[in-house]
């Protein structure tokens, strides 16, 4: 499976939309990004599309409804709790997306680390 690759413009933006919360972090995942709360990811960057998790099925269904987004996932396989956003999606939009993304998984307990 070919994974798409995020150009450096959309690395940039990534980052920059995820500065914006104090305790997550960016970590590589498989050539794209991820961004982390409590070790649990709540956004990522596959090629030019960020990906948001949204643990909530109301808000997934109203995420989707929007014109414009796209499936997330892997191989053209769409993760189940995420929803994908073009990575020059209007930055307020995305960032109050992302916004919503966070607090749910923020809210989780540590995810533990696994032992290697």
């Amino acid at each position: 499976m070919k994974m798409p690759r995020p150009s450096d413009e959309a690395k940039e933006r990534f980052r920059e939309l995820v500065g914006d919360f104090a305790e997550a972090s960016v970590r590589p995942m498989f050539a794209n990004l991820g961004a982390f709360v409590n070790g649990h990811m709540f956004a990522g960057l596959l090629g030019n599309v960020v990906g948001v998790k949204l643990l909530d099925e109301d808000l997934l269904r109203e995420a989707r409804s929007t014109p414009g987004t796209v499936a997330f996932g892997p191989g053209g396989e769409p993760l189940r709790e995420y929803v994908g956003f073009p990575v020059d999606w209007p930055r307020d939009e995305l960032s109050d997306w992302l916004a919503v993304a966070y607090s749910q998984l923020r809210e989780l307990p540590p995810k533990e680390q696994k032992k290697r």
